[in-house]
């Protein structure tokens, strides 16, 4: 008798069940934090105090917490557990971005990448290990879904970031990040609850959080209807971007598979709406193939969809994946399909492939050993 062979599902929207993380500090509200340390026997101020030191300072090791007791020292160390653990770096730009692979709790491996820039700091941050969207021309894509990150697994690779500006292990000086985009491994919107409240943290002022501007925070989807609808709801003047790939639905479904449940249609409405609450300008994320959506009629009909809106399109184009069977357009598709685009008064830019060569520019981040 052979084994039939099992093929992963189009969509995968729930994570496997698996062992969770323990609890950090960043996963819980400050009230939640008072409450926590007050378990441990200890008095709540406590845990303001802890929370400068991680969210300030950028501390970790509680024995050097010298405005603590020794005593309360051992006992809070419980709330600052290590999460992410470093397997890998790479770097490229003479240093100014640097690809680190993560090793979680679990043996569960994810990749986040910071990008220095001459006035501005961006980490690319995970939110899940592996995705289950299941995109053809993404490596993390085709992975399928290990798990969801915790919201202190998050904050964790902006925090480890901003560690490594502020000992200037960055070439350009000690920095800040300024920016966070949730453009790395997994859907962020269907990790809705650890994502929401990774992103309270990095806004938050201190001892709360990072105390990033809700505008230097972008975060991705392929199009979840009913989330995007949620996240208009909370009160974060984040930046939505939405992985759209393709302006009609015949070739949208096949390249971002989620199209197949929200039609294109629903998922801009979606986007208009959010635009509308939040003020805040959609980004239009679309990554160029060689003549699969690069024609002038696509990008005329791109431009009649979104002309007119609160709206910049951010032309990508296709970083190469092992395997792929897809590559970038060609330099003049490009230049037309960005005048087709202008001439429909549509703002649009064409990103910056950053990290491409140590496979950490978009859709490269796979996170293999």
């Amino acid at each position: 008798m052979t084994a039939e062979k099992t093929e992963r599902p189009l969509l995968q929207f729930a994570a496997p069940r698996r062992a969770k993380p323990a609890r950090h500090l960043a996963d819980l509200t400050m009230p939640e934090r008072r409450a926590a340390v007050a378990e441990l026997g200890e008095k709540p101020f406590r845990a303001d105090q802890l929370s400068r030191h991680y969210f300030s300072h950028l501390a970790t090791d509680v024995a050097a917490m010298t405005d603590l007791p020794a005593a309360a020292r051992e006992k809070l160390s419980v709330l600052l557990p290590a999460l992410l653990t470093s397997v890998r770096e790479m770097t490229t730009d003479a240093g100014t971005t640097r690809k680190t692979l993560w090793r979680l709790f679990d043996g569960a491996l994810v990749e986040s990448v910071l990008m220095r820039y001459p006035d501005r700091v961006t980490m690319c941050v995970s939110s899940q290990a592996g995705c289950g969207m299941n995109c053809p021309f993404c490596a993390t894509g085709q992975a399928g879904l290990t798990r969801n990150m915790s919201t202190a697994e998050i904050v964790e690779q902006v925090v480890s970031g901003a560690r490594a500006l502020a000992a200037n292990e960055v070439p350009g000086g000690p920095g800040r990040v300024n920016n966070v985009v949730f453009m790395g491994m997994g859907e962020p919107l269907a990790n809705y609850k650890a994502v929401i409240g990774a992103v309270r943290r990095l806004v938050d002022p201190a001892p709360d959080g990072l105390g990033i501007s809700a505008r230097g925070i972008t975060v991705s989807t392929v199009g979840l209807v009913p989330a995007i609808n949620k996240l208009a709801d909370e009160g974060l003047p984040v930046t939505l971007a939405l992985s759209l790939h393709a302006p009609d639905d015949k070739l949208r479904d096949s390249l971002v598979p989620i199209n197949t449940r929200w039609k294109v249609h629903e998922v801009l409405d979606a986007a208009w709406a959010y635009a509308a609450k939040t003020k805040r300008r959609v980004s239009i994320e679309y990554a160029l193939i060689k003549d699969i959506n690069d024609q002038e009629w696509r990008a005329d009909l791109l431009g009649k969809l979104v002309k007119n809106k609160l709206v910049h399109v951010n032309l990508i184009p296709l970083n190469p994946t092992p395997g792929s069977k897809w590559t970038a357009s060609r330099p003049e598709d490009e230049r037309a399909f960005v005048r087709r685009l202008e001439f429909h008064g549509v703002p649009v830019t064409v990103r910056d492939t950053r990290g491409r060569e140590i496979d950490g520019a978009c859709g490269q981040l796979a996170a293999a050993e």
